[in-house]
């Protein structure tokens, strides 16, 4: 059981700009139409744990980009459109009850995503691994990638990779005693 971070982010660690745009990823170049190993990544795991501002973002796509099951972390949403290609569930209350029951109903590896969804599951000391890759751009401002936190976590480097001579991304693990 574990739970996995995989997730741009600008130089300043931004991984948004402030009213939550996503352009600047679409500026990095990209000649062979490579996902940069996101396709091998989503095969491990067993379901997604976003916030609401990163699903209400998805939602814009032109296309549902999930065949794994979806759980939103949300106070406000009450329901989801009804079209989507996998399942989507609005959940809420504590993180620690939530994963539980998530991996008591078989979802063992779970994708957190979103700004404020990451940093609450870091919060909470519940990320095991994170894979971030840098895009070479200062944004200035934006949403931030981690936030405050009240005790130290420390992590072990596992691999970084280059794509493009552009981006740079790194595996952490978490270490534990």
């Amino acid at each position: 059981m574990a739970n996995y971070v995989y997730i741009a982010a600008s130089l300043d660690g931004f991984i948004a700009t402030a009213d939550g745009g996503l352009d600047w990823l679409d500026e990095i170049p990209n000649p062979e139409q490579s996902d940069f190993g996101y396709g091998d990544f989503v095969t491990t795991i067993d379901a997604i744990v976003m916030g609401r501002n990163s699903f209400e973002k998805v939602l814009t796509f032109d296309t549902w980009p999930y065949d794994k099951p979806v759980f939103v972390l949300s106070k406000r949403l009450t329901q989801v459109p009804k079209n989507l290609a996998s399942p989507v569930e609005i959940v809420q209350g504590d993180l620690k009850a939530l994963v539980h029951r998530l991996n008591q109903q078989g979802y063992k590896n779970l994708y957190i995503d979103g700004g404020g969804t990451i940093q609450s599951f870091l919060a909470e000391d519940m990320i095991d691994e994170m894979t971030i890759t840098r895009i070479p751009i200062l944004l200035g401002s934006g949403i931030p990638l981690f936030g405050t936190l009240v005790k130290e976590l420390r992590f072990h480097h596992q691999k970084t990779e280059l794509f493009n001579n552009a981006l740079v991304k790194s595996t952490y693990i978490r270490l534990r005693e």
